[in-house]
């Protein structure tokens, strides 16, 4: 049936996009309040001097800063190491769980998403319970004369540590549906051809999983970079701090006067910046996986 024409047409289309466009204009309203506008403001703020003016001072103050510059070194590589310990150390969970039958399966996944969950001021006084200088575990082994020295809460090995105990069970939680995917039948397949165990992961499995495993990495690693909570309350104020994050940098410039809006703004610009290259990153990463189905 052709569309109408002229001044019908107008109105038709119009009609037609509201039907298709007006449940999802809640939704949309509500992103842009809550995400667009905020990142607006933001590039807007970190563009703005105390005169209201425009000016690149609060970028090159960032730049220039020794302490700005070792926080976002660090940020990066507390998120990097986070991520690649749980990759290390969830990748076989995973795959192990995703073999299980659904009903210890679906325990394993109760209690992995309870750990996921598991975040912020509780965690970090969990971490110090366990494993601060009169922890559990600590007094457990120094009472039998065992040598144990975890490391301060405040210092990065001991953001690692505690970061793991949520980011270990995040990326199981990611990883598990593409562990999934690899079927039993095409490692039946390799073997009746002739191929080893070995060769089987380097040339199918391998392959496959790849783009799942760096995507959870990746989101683990963004995940890892944006917290708060955990070193606000593990790694002290600014004047006994011995780590220093883009996240606990920001806090403090909020903190310290109307002038640190500047530089708050910047460093959020920043952040902003590296999770949505990750991001699309793991976009990219998702659609190479999507071509093995």
């Amino acid at each position: 049936m052709p569309l109408p024409q002229g001044p019908q047409s107008i109105h038709y289309r119009l009609q037609q996009w509201l039907v298709n466009w007006l449940p999802a204009l809640p939704m949309l309203m509500l992103a842009y309040g809550l995400l667009v506008a905020p990142v607006l403001a933001l590039l807007v703020q970190s563009l703005q001097g105390q005169e209201g003016d425009f000016t690149l001072a609060n970028w090159l103050g960032v730049l220039t800063s020794r302490s700005d510059r070792r926080a976002i070194v660090t940020s990066l590589m507390l998120g990097a190491v986070s991520a690649t310990t749980a990759l290390g150390v969830g990748s076989p969970i995973a795959w192990w769980v995703s073999r299980l039958m659904p009903a210890p399966r679906s325990i394993w996944l109760s209690m992995l998403n309870t750990a996921s969950n598991f975040s912020g001021i509780g965690l970090a006084f969990g971490f110090v319970a366990i494993l601060g200088n009169y922890g559990m575990i600590t007094l457990a082994f120094r009472d039998l004369g065992l040598p144990f020295a975890p490391p301060a809460p405040n210092t990065f090995w001991g953001l690692v540590l505690a970061y793991n105990y949520t980011n270990i069970p995040l990326f199981i939680l990611l990883t598990i549906p593409g562990m999934a995917m690899l079927r039993q039948d095409w490692w039946e397949a390799a073997q009746t051809c002739g191929a080893t165990q070995i060769r089987f992961w380097r040339a199918i499995g391998g392959p496959i999983l790849a783009p799942f495993l760096g995507a959870g990495w990746l989101l683990v690693f963004t995940w890892s970079m944006g917290l708060y909570g955990i070193p606000f309350a593990l790694a002290g104020n600014g004047a006994t701090r011995k780590v220093s994050l883009i996240t606990l940098e920001i806090g403090d410039s909020l903190q310290a006067s109307l002038s640190g809006q500047g530089e708050a703004a910047v460093l959020a610009v920043v952040l902003l910046m590296i999770a949505v290259i990750s991001l699309l990153t793991y976009r990219w990463m998702l659609g190479r996986a999507a071509q093995w189905f």
